[in-house]
């Protein structure tokens, strides 16, 4: 009952003033139909209360998200269902699932009645333009009476998570450079065999086949060697992050930084459906391998959660990428970069690595006015001119940009990235 009280609503408590002040005019007035009048209206909230407040339903709720991970700016569909567990049917009920902002307004659903082990399922959808991990619940269930005079607030524990990853854009295929290196099992090659004595051989690994030793080697050595008919080669790439906040410019989902994830996303994507062993590093520290079968999804929630780093530099970020630098192809994003920035990246060369660079120009995210364009398009141009020298393949990146048709760049041969190196010096050489 106590319960009940307290969850008098607005009108429920006008009830009981208005019976107040009918008795006390009645008293006054000598009148007993007032007060018969203030009795009624005293009883009618009082029985509300009564009536929710010893209410003991037995409810059930389950959610499910259709689906749990979503593109950025794609639809989910969350559907509700709600299960009287108890032999008493139900009162009307109001249900509010607590969403974050970024996915819009609450739903708000009105449930007239709910009979003996009676279900009933209600569906909403949501939609964000923020990529991201958002808590979708708890379920609050308001209990009320026919009259709504009364109401109670019950709120279920569980709930779901709705992750929302970068946009993924489809790609051209194109033959990258620094395609093979090292050893794995994706692709294989032959080596020639002329004969026992020509025999390529290696260094025996665990679980090699005993089958495949080559005793006159291993005579010849002193260790165990087996032969190397079929050389496994495999293509792989490491993809970067640069997360440095004062590299970025905009905000929200136009933002450059925002650019630089979904180009990411849509980049690990592609190699990894083109075959490749895949690696993704960010300047705020994520280190991912994608090798299973489930990478993408691996790769894509790591990309969901990335925020810039306040406090992050480029030489972190070369470090982290050199601790397991074993070749292959290295593509980067990277924000406004000053030349000695450009210059420390030239450490990643090693290896035999082969570096491709998107070098976003982040002003051209702002609306910056003629002189700040120009002393900012002068920087950019020197920063891709450091990278050039250094070995990297650059691709330069404006707002508004589109990846898809920037993405052939990074297939052209040497010649033609020696020739805009040559272009960037005669530019530079005019600024001056």
């Amino acid at each position: 009952m106590r319960d009940g009280l307290r969850g008098l609503t607005t009108r429920g408590r006008s009830f009981l003033a208005a019976s107040v002040a009918a008795a006390v005019s009645a008293g006054i007035l000598g009148e007993k139909d007032l007060l018969r009048v203030a009795v009624l209206l005293a009883i009618l909230p009082l029985l509300a209360a009564l009536y929710v407040g010893r209410s003991r339903y037995k409810l059930a709720c389950n959610r499910a998200l259709e689906p749990h991970r979503v593109p950025v700016g794609a639809n989910s569909r969350v559907v509700l269902r709600l299960q009287n567990l108890s032999r008493l049917p139900t009162g009307t009920l109001l249900l509010e699932d607590r969403l974050p902002y970024a996915l819009g307004s609450r739903p708000r659903v009105v449930l007239e009645r709910l009979g003996a082990h009676q279900a009933s399922s209600v569906a909403y959808t949501v939609r964000a333009d923020v990529r991201g991990r958002y808590e979708v619940g708890p379920l609050v269930v308001r209990m009320t009476d026919p009259f709504g005079l009364c109401e109670l607030t019950r709120s279920f524990p569980s709930t779901d998570h709705l992750t929302v990853i970068p946009q993924v854009t489809p790609l051209p295929a194109i033959r990258l450079p620094g395609e093979y290196a090292g050893s794995g099992d994706s692709r294989a090659r032959s080596v020639a065999v002329h004969g026992e004595d020509d025999a390529a051989t290696r260094e025996y690994r665990m679980g090699d086949d005993l089958r495949r030793v080559h005793w006159k080697s291993t005579a010849r050595t002193g260790e165990l060697m087996v032969r190397r008919e079929e050389q496994p080669w495999e293509s792989r790439a490491t993809v970067v992050l640069d997360t440095r906040a004062y590299g970025h410019r905009g905000d929200g989902p136009t933002a450059s930084f925002e650019w630089a994830v979904s180009a990411a996303a849509s980049i690990a994507v592609h190699l990894r459906q083109s075959g490749y062993k895949l690696r993704l590093v960010t300047g705020s520290g994520a280190d991912v391998d994608a090798t299973e079968m489930a990478g993408d999804g691996v790769l894509l929630d790591h990309l969901a959660d990335v925020r810039l780093d306040q406090r992050g530099d480029v030489a972190t970020l070369v470090q982290r990428v050199r601790q397991r630098a074993d070749g292959g192809l290295i593509i980067a994003l990277f924000g406004a970069l000053s030349t000695t920035e450009a210059e420390l990246l030239a450490g990643l060369r090693g290896n035999g690595a082969t570096c491709v660079g998107f070098l976003l120009d982040s002003s051209s995210w702002l609306n910056l006015p003629e002189k700040a364009r120009a002393e900012s398009e002068q920087a950019h141009g020197a920063a891709a001119l450091a990278l050039l020298q250094g070995g990297w393949r650059v691709i330069g990146v404006d707002h508004g940009s589109r990846l898809p048709a920037l993405w052939p760049q990074a297939a052209r041969g040497s010649q033609g990235f020696a020739l805009r190196a040559a272009m960037a010096e005669t530019v530079a050489g005019v600024v001056r």
